[in-house]
Parts: structure tokens; C-alpha cells; sequence
């Protein structure tokens, strides 16, 4: 059995669903737009930086969680997925899944962005195993903060050993491991696998793949 690991934002969907999150929460005036908008795209510059606090983030991330009930929020989140998700995820994205699935490898979505927003769309893709921050609750309410170790640089990879660890297996358990991604962030994992796979990827991310000879993948062409 191979393992196989997919980022999601500008990998799998063309697009970043924490930004589109916002955006969205917006667009139905749950969130002001004067307040949010500015800082929404700050933390998404800084990312893409390498400069971003993953916790001041999370803070700005998870607060809308805990001003709705749950019931709206989910309503919301299916809104999201035909809104601002679906039209993000290209026919060459879903092949590339669906080739890995069909090898009968161990396929997990990880991702910075939180559960709340990921999980319908690990199973839009039809992947079981999501790793992604989790948004800490409190007898059922969102509290706005995280549980555990964000999965956010190194910490992508301590939640990958955590999980493949739960199972009985570690990274060398596979003859093969892949891991694709668009950002230099996610270095550290991509260092982890036998098949490292840079997925339209920024600058950093390019240089770093031409040096290591690793495969550059363009699934979102003409997005």
C-alpha cells in the first residue's frame, strides 16, 4: 500500500477556501465587510510570506464559529460548497484523486484550514481521512480556539505521524509516499514523502522543486 497526501488550498481547489470562507460570510452579512475584508487578506498575504502567526490567525479564523448557532452554520457550509467551492475544483483535480484512490493507497487531505470548512470537501473528493485544524468545542458550541496542534507547517507533520501512528504504521511503513502542494510552507511534509509534488506553486516552492528534482504539476491551468 502507498500513501498519498493532498494540501488543499491552491492544490486540489483552485482558490483558498479560508479566504473564500470569508468572503462568503460576507457576501450574506454575517461578517462586516469594512472589519474583515482588509484583515482577511492581510493574513493571507502573510501566508503567503511565510510571515503568518497561525494562532493571531486562528483567532481571526474561528471567531465567526461562535456567533451563529449551529444549525446556520451548517446551512451556510452546504451554501459554501456549491457557491464558492465546487467551481473551484477542476476535472484534473478530481482525476488525480480519484487515480490514487482507485491504487487502493491510504489517501488523507491535510490542511491549515479548519475541519469545520474541510471536512464536506474531503468528501467531495471521496478521501476518508481528513487532517486539518481542529475548532475546539465546549458541550457542543464552537469556542473559537484550537484543539491540539494546528496542522500548519511542522505541525503538518506531527499530526501525520500522530495519525499514521494511530494505525500502526509511521513513513516508512510505505515503499511509496507522495504528498502534493502549492506552498513553500509545507516543506517540511514534502521532505517527508519519496514522491514530493509541487502543484502550481509559488515561487519558493518552484525554486526549491527544480533543485530537488521534483515533479511541478499544474492542475488549475486557465483558473
Amino acid at each position: 500500500m502507498n500513501l498519498v497526501l493532498f494540501d488543499l488550498d491552491n492544490t486540489l481547489i483552485a482558490g483558498d477556501s479560508d479566504v473564500a470562507w470569508v468572503q462568503f460570510l460576507i457576501g450574506k452579512g454575517a461578517l462586516d465587510a469594512s472589519a474583515q475584508e482588509t484583515r482577511n487578506l492581510v493574513f493571507y498575504e502573510r501566508y503567503k510570506a511565510g510571515t503568518l502567526d497561525i494562532h493571531e490567525f486562528l483567532d481571526f479564523q474561528l471567531a465567526p464559529l461562535t456567533q451563529y448557532p449551529r444549525a446556520q452554520l451548517d446551512a451556510w457550509r452546504s451554501e459554501f460548497m456549491d457557491r464558492s467551492i465546487r467551481p473551484m475544483i477542476t476535472p484534473a483535480a478530481r482525476a488525480l484523486v480519484d487515480k490514487h484512490l482507485q491504487a487502493d493507497a491510504l489517501v488523507a487531505l491535510v490542511t491549515a484550514t479548519n475541519s469545520f470548512i474541510t471536512w464536506p470537501i474531503a468528501r467531495e473528493f471521496g478521501i476518508e481521512h481528513l487532517i486539518a485544524t481542529i475548532p475546539a468545542q465546549e458541550n457542543g458550541v464552537f469556542t473559537g480556539k484550537p484543539r491540539g496542534v494546528p496542522a500548519f507547517q511542522f505541525g503538518k507533520v506531527a499530526r501525520v505521524e500522530a495519525w499514521l501512528e494511530s494505525m500502526g504504521f509511521n513513513f516508512g511503513c510505505f515503499a511509496q509516499s507522495w504528498f502534493y502542494s502549492d506552498s513553500f510552507n509545507d516543506l517540511p511534509l514534502l521532505e517527508q514523502v519519496t514522491h514530493p509534488v509541487a502543484v502550481n506553486p509559488d515561487d519558493t516552492l518552484r525554486a526549491a522543486a527544480h533543485e530537488n528534482g521534483w515533479q511541478i504539476l499544474t492542475l488549475h491551468e486557465g483558473m
